[in-house]
């Protein structure tokens, strides 16, 4: 079992800039990869940025890429910085951890985001 708590939303301004967190623990030697998924109102969820947890590999959405970059540390924690930040950003975060390609199966509770213009 993984155990995932994400930290860090909040209300900004457009242009403005945040970091969200997301703690591992439990048995975070298992993980593959682990990924930050946002959720705007009524709409689905999408997979925003990945990095695989031993090898360091990074992946991005198209719509975020040259503003948030993905990183972990060697606590077992990941985190999103989101910089020039944008009303179509707002949305729930979570983070996810996955054991395989392909499939997450340990998901945060969800952190809110919300950008306003």
């Amino acid at each position: 079992q993984v155990q995932l708590v994400e930290s860090g939303g909040g209300l900004v301004q457009a242009g403005d800039s945040l970091r969200l967190s997301c703690a591992a623990s439990g048995s975070t030697e298992d993980i593959y990869a682990m990924a930050w998924f946002r959720q705007p109102p009524g709409k689905e969820r999408t997979r925003v940025a990945r990095i695989s947890w031993r090898g360091g590999y990074i992946n991005y959405a198209d719509s975020v890429k040259g503003r948030f970059t993905i990183s972990r540390d060697s606590a077992e924690r990941m985190y999103l910085q989101m910089n020039n930040l944008e009303p179509d950003d707002t949305a729930v975060y979570y983070c996810a951890a996955g054991l395989k390609v392909g499939s997450y199966e340990y998901w945060g509770q969800g952190t809110q985001v919300i950008v306003s213009s």
